[in-house]
Formats: C-alpha cells, structure tokens, sequence
C-alpha cells in the first residue's frame, strides 16, 4: 500500500468515524483558532477550512525536517486531499 493509499483510506475511513465529517470537524477548528486569535490579537480574522488543512500541512513539514516518518507524508496528504474534499465548507 502506499502513502496515497493509506492517506485516503484514513480521510474516508478511521478519522472520519472517529471524528466526524471533515467539513464539520475543520470548520469547527477554523473557528476556535480564529476566535484564538481575534482575541489575542484584537483583530477580526475567520480562518477558513482550507486554512486549517494547509496549517495542518506545515504542521507535517516541521515534523517531517526533525524525523522522516512515513505518517507525516500521509498526514500531509490527507490534508491536502480535504482541501478538495472540503470546498465550500
């Protein structure tokens, strides 16, 4: 199996049964961290869902150039494939 393999069987598998439909779980997450900031920085920000996903992949990046791991590259692209999954959300 490879890594694009095992991404899409986590984004439509596992983490969705654990954690409920992306859209809802990103945007969910969008707006804690949006409400994070708004605070901290006195501004009036919203994050959206695409935002989260690609934070998320920089998140993997920063990971993956301290270790190599095979689950950072599948994380990454589980990411990146909710972005697509996840428009308009």
């Amino acid at each position: 199996m490879s890594v694009l393999d095992d991404a899409n069987s986590i984004i439509t598998g596992d983490r969705e049964q654990t954690y409920g439909k992306p859209e809802v779980n990103l945007r969910r997450i969008a707006d804690q961290w949006s409400c994070y900031l708004n605070q901290k920085y006195q501004q009036q920000n919203m994050l959206s869902v695409e935002d989260v996903c690609w934070m998320m992949v920089l998140l993997k990046m920063s990971r993956q150039m301290n270790s190599y791991t095979d689950d950072n590259l599948i994380d990454a692209i589980g990411y990146i494939a909710l972005i697509e999954k996840t428009k308009n959300a």
